[in-house]
């Protein structure tokens, strides 16, 4: 089983497995993210030469678990930088999620800053799963390996992830999408507030990676900042086992959770 099953070129299908914590109805906002990733590394015309270095994704309404219908359009198109943008949008209904993908032209034996390891090896740590209100759901599809705190804890977290599942149906998961499938758990696993009490809910995310991640495991390093006012952020250092390999942000809408 996979997040996504691909019915044509422009359609893809949801799985339980995408569902996050919020709705039972709705994804977390890591599948379609890394759906995102997928489309623009696997386009027709895709230049070879260039990698993603920049991805922002507008979570515009909750995702629901449902067929997508997928929008693709170079927004521009230099020679040595380039930019894409993905929409999703559900059967009669309005898009869901926009994401923008920066492509930069790479050269081999540039300038490089060997990564040096900053964070213990998961190796040896035992498996704790993400607690959603769910049976089945993305903490079902991803392994999770917490170094400091935990998803019900409050305050700052470091976790390890890995993927159970591929992406899209059939297909290899590939570096970026590791990282854009995980990066938008560093809202939840940082959190400073209790999930009965509070929606702290992030209506974008933006990665930012100075290479791609080598191996299966990324490491998430959160921490969540209240601005007193309904906002919020949550800012993560990417790690994989070699060291740093970015960064990701989102922004925080907060809000009293309301009676039942």
């Amino acid at each position: 089983m996979a997040f996504f099953v691909q019915e044509a070129d422009d359609r893809f299908v949801a799985t339980e497995l995408t569902r996050g914590p919020w709705d039972a109805g709705a994804q977390h906002g890591g599948p379609p993210s890394a759906l995102a990733g997928h489309i623009v590394e696997s386009r027709d015309g895709a230049r070879t030469d260039m990698r993603v270095t920049r991805v922002t994704v507008d979570l515009m309404r909750p995702v629901p678990i449902a067929p997508l219908n997928v929008a693709t359009r170079v927004v521009h198109a230099g020679r040595s930088v380039e930019v894409v943008e993905v929409v999703l949008t559900p059967d009669g209904g309005k898009p869901v999620l926009r994401a923008t993908a920066q492509r930069i032209r790479t050269e081999d034996g540039g300038p490089y800053d060997e990564p040096t390891p900053q964070l213990p090896s998961p190796d040896g740590v035992a498996e704790r799963q993400f607690e959603f209100p769910f049976e089945v759901g993305y903490h079902t599809a991803i392994e999770t390996r917490f170094l400091t705190g935990g998803f019900t804890e409050r305050g700052p977290a470091t976790c390890w992830t890995r993927l159970k599942v591929p992406i899209v149906d059939g297909e290899p998961i590939s570096p970026l999408g590791r990282v854009l499938a995980v990066a938008d758990s560093g809202n939840g696993i940082s959190n400073v507030l209790a999930f009965d009490t509070h929606l702290f809910v992030n209506p974008d995310l933006t990665v930012v990676v100075h290479r791609y991640p080598a191996g299966e495991w990324v490491a998430l390093d959160a921490h969540t900042t209240l601005g007193g006012d309904g906002t919020g952020v949550a800012d993560t250092a990417l790690h994989d086992e070699r060291g740093p390999i970015g960064r990701g942000l989102q922004s925080l809408f907060i809000a009293a959770r309301p009676a039942p």
